[in-house]
């Protein structure tokens, strides 16, 4: 039953409004210089060059298309439904997100904290109290607290411009574990040892950067008076002095004494180790560097799809359908599918290939193809039948396609002309300019579109089989 204006604003719920008990909630709005909802990598992997490799598996994930739609008996894509939910993953996810902000969003936060939770913060009624709402608005929130119902997330409220702990049960909560926990979340794993090494090694130029020399000078006399100490102080003030006040930073020494440098680079194996768990976790991972860098090919970026991106999208979709379609709903055909645009990949001289085939055997028909390469639907009629324009078909096949259309529309012979002509002036293709056209006849069936000129052979077929039969040629 569709609810009015009146029941929608009677019904509404919000999860940060409709608490039992609630602290530390402002009566004014919190101002920020940054914006407060963006995700924020902890671990070290801002310092790293882990962070560009996890945000490019976001993009790519967001990049494919979650829509909420209805399917057939055999589970294939029908109709996609016009809901909140459908409204949260294909334009608008909350006053801050787009739909893909916030699958990028839940990515990250998943890589970095290794589970993340979608809370459906705004419905049309409370969910607490039904099973039968529709969501309005989605977050995605950091798991605090695990309890054996429910969970405490710590999520943003748009409303206060703070992140807040609310407390919501597990079954209106969608919680997303990354399927590469092993890989990246393990303290162990590949990339935590790969993030403290860069750390480490980031730790290291900022030591040999820091400007200083680490100098020893070694005096010709033995320092072990006060005299001779209070002595080297002002030898080694001297040589700062020198350091400091000299345009190229020269300084002079007596012959007797002996210099050595201490922040030289020590030979270590830091930078194998380095780029070994790179190239360890490029292969964990599914990537290459050609992925990243956008010199992939075909078959390089199909296997990183299907052993990368395809196992995140279906745990996010298949959590989605778990969570926020109810069992009545699933047993309607509901469901929650995610498409991926396979020619988006493809080069120019492949696709006008791939467009020749698919249109040929009847896969895709004109309009859908011109939709892919960004052109207008054709007005045409024929544009959008699967049909191969390539091939003339016999009269058999042309009868069949007629005898499905109604009998108006089938040419006969009190019409033939009318047909024939489509709706041109006979008399004006017998004679132009009061001079008899003797070419008139090949003029009229060149006017005539293909479907026109398959209907005339189909009626010649016809007459000279009749003729035959009259003539007794064909027993």
């Amino acid at each position: 039953m569709e609810l009015t204006f009146g029941d929608r604003v009677k019904n509404a719920w919000n999860a940060f409004l409709n608490r039992e008990s609630f602290t530390n909630r402002s009566e004014y709005s919190y101002a920020s210089w940054t914006r407060p909802d963006r995700i924020r990598l902890t671990r070290g992997n801002e310092r790293s060059i882990v962070t560009s490799v996890l945000n490019r598996i976001a993009l790519d994930v967001a990049a494919i298309n979650i829509k909420h739609c209805r399917v057939d008996d055999n589970k294939r894509f029908k109709e996609e439904i016009n809901s909140g939910l459908n409204n949260c993953l294909t334009l608008e996810a909350n006053i801050d997100q787009t739909a893909r902000a916030l699958i990028q969003d839940i990515v990250l936060t998943m890589f970095d904290e290794g589970c993340v939770a979608v809370v459906p913060v705004d419905t049309n009624v409370n969910p607490l109290q039904t099973n039968s709402y529709d969501i309005i608005t989605l977050r995605a929130g950091k798991v605090t607290q695990w309890y054996p119902n429910s969970v405490k997330v710590l999520l943003y409220n748009d409303r206060t411009g703070n992140k807040e702990e609310i407390q919501l049960p597990k079954e209106r909560v969608g919680i997303i574990e990354n399927p590469l926990y092993a890989v990246m979340n393990e303290y162990n794993s590949t990339l935590q040892r790969l993030t403290r090494k860069l750390v480490l090694l980031d730790s290291i130029d900022e030591q040999s950067g820091s400007g200083k020399l680490d100098l020893i000078i070694q005096l010709p006399y033995v320092i072990k008076s006060e005299t001779r100490k209070n002595q080297a102080n002002e030898r080694r003030q001297e040589i700062e002095r020198q350091l400091a006040g000299s345009k190229y930073g020269i300084a002079y020494t007596d012959g007797t004494e002996k210099i050595t440098q201490l922040n030289r680079p020590v030979e270590n194996n830091l930078m194998n180790q380095i780029e070994y768990l790179t190239s360890m976790l490029y292969s964990q991972l599914g990537i290459t560097k050609a992925i990243l860098d956008g010199t992939a090919n075909e078959e390089t970026m199909l296997n990183y799809y299907s052993r990368t991106i395809e196992p995140i999208v279906a745990t996010i979709s298949l959590e989605f359908e778990r969570k926020f379609i109810t069992k009545t709903a699933r047993s309607q055909g509901q469901t929650i599918k995610y498409f991926r645009d396979v020619f988006k990949l493809v080069p120019v001289k492949e696709l006008a290939e791939l467009a020749d085939k698919f249109t040929r055997n009847e896969i895709l028909s004109s309009n859908e193809v011109r939709g892919i390469i960004g052109y207008r639907p054709s007005n045409d009629p024929k544009a959008d039948q699967l049909i191969n324009s390539n091939l003339n078909h016999s009269s058999q096949e042309i009868g069949n396609m007629y005898s499905t259309q109604p009998i108006n529309t089938i040419p006969s012979e009190k019409s033939s002309n009318e047909t024939i002509t489509s709706g041109n002036n006979l008399e004006e293709l017998k004679s132009q300019n009061g001079i008899k056209n003797p070419n008139y006849q090949e003029e009229v069936f060149d006017s005539l579109n293909e479907e026109q000129k398959n209907a005339v052979y189909y009626m010649l077929d016809q007459i000279l089989d009749d003729e035959k039969n009259r003539k007794g040629d064909n027993p």
